[in-house]
């Protein structure tokens, strides 16, 4: 299976709220109208694109329209897939900012309940499959089944973790990961964390410990921090990210459960609001649903 039919299937759910809204209220050029524009607006919306990216769709539409550009709903979807690309590419993908030698360390932040630590397995099965090398740091001491899960997941994956006790330091186990990682020569050091709110202080101090940590183990140590999101919250998702990045420097996003919703819209919103690039996308249950994200194909999969 190529990889925009990948997309395509995770993003079935979103995909045919948007395509059935467009073929329903523009069927007929004779009754495209405001309350037309409208319906389709609000249609966007309800799948978290947001309002200001929703909005600046329907107009470019309707701009179009008035210049005698687009006459089908073919040419509707056309002209949307063409600017949700352009908004969702403004200003470009930043690169992964991983060192020239020794492995690149990825700390992994998020909420409870994200999917993080089965995100951050299927991140280790991804490198793994390239042929990459992965050390696992257990770092989320905070849980007293969180190392325990991660741990499973590395004996599966046959691929080496670093863990620690319930209630121990989650910055020393960060950094012993690191230190394995260097000795072991791994490409990657994937760290799990515990599953904080933003409005946690204490957990949040203990991010901070463990990037500073981490730096003394490596310098510019971790080189990505990533923030895992839950895609089917839809809008709260974007709330997590706007409040998480107030408090902790993010790098990128991933997406989990994309498959599993019809908002998935949200990974636009996020991106116009705020900025993070989502480097990758959960599109299934299986360890290899994890994608790098691509957004010609995310463009293409919403609005085939």
């Amino acid at each position: 299976m190529g990889l925009f039919d990948i997309f395509k299937r995770g993003l079935e759910k979103t995909r045919t709220a948007i395509v059935r809204s467009i073929k329903s209220l523009f069927s007929d050029i004779k009754s495209w109208d405001d309350a037309s524009y409208a319906k389709l607006e609000q249609a966007l919306v309800s799948t978290d694109l947001g309002y200001a990216v929703s909005h600046e769709i329907v107009e470019d539409l309707k701009d179009r329209y008035k210049r005698g550009l687009i006459d089908t709903e073919v040419d509707i979807i056309k002209a949307a897939k063409e600017r949700l690309l352009a908004i969702i590419t403004e200003g470009g993908e930043p690169g992964f900012n991983f060192p020239a030698e020794g492995p690149a360390v990825i700390l992994m932040v998020g909420v409870n309940g994200s999917g993080k630590t089965t995100t951050t397995a299927k991140l280790a099965r991804y490198y793994m499959k390239q042929g990459k090398s992965v050390m696992l740091g257990a770092g989320d001491t905070f849980r007293a089944a969180g190392s325990e899960q991660l741990r499973i997941w590395a004996e599966r994956l046959e691929c080496p973790v670093v863990t620690g006790k319930t209630g121990g330091d989650a910055a020393s186990v960060a950094f012993d990961a690191v230190k394995s990682g260097i000795v072991k020569k791994c490409d990657y050091v994937l760290i799990d964390t515990a599953g904080r709110q933003h409005t946690r202080k204490d957990l949040m101090d203990e991010l901070s410990k463990i990037k500073r940590v981490l730096a003394k183990a490596m310098p510019d140590a971790p080189h990505e921090v990533w923030l895992t999101v839950d895609a089917s919250t839809g809008s709260n998702a974007l709330i997590q990210a706007r409040e998480f990045g107030k408090i902790f420097p993010i790098s990128g996003l991933l997406l989990t459960k994309l498959d599993g919703t019809g908002k998935g819209g949200i990974a636009v919103a996020i991106k116009r609001e705020l900025g993070y690039p989502v480097r990758f996308v959960g599109l299934g249950e299986q360890m290899d649903d994890l994608q790098q994200f691509d957004p010609q194909s995310y463009a293409e999969a919403l609005f085939s």
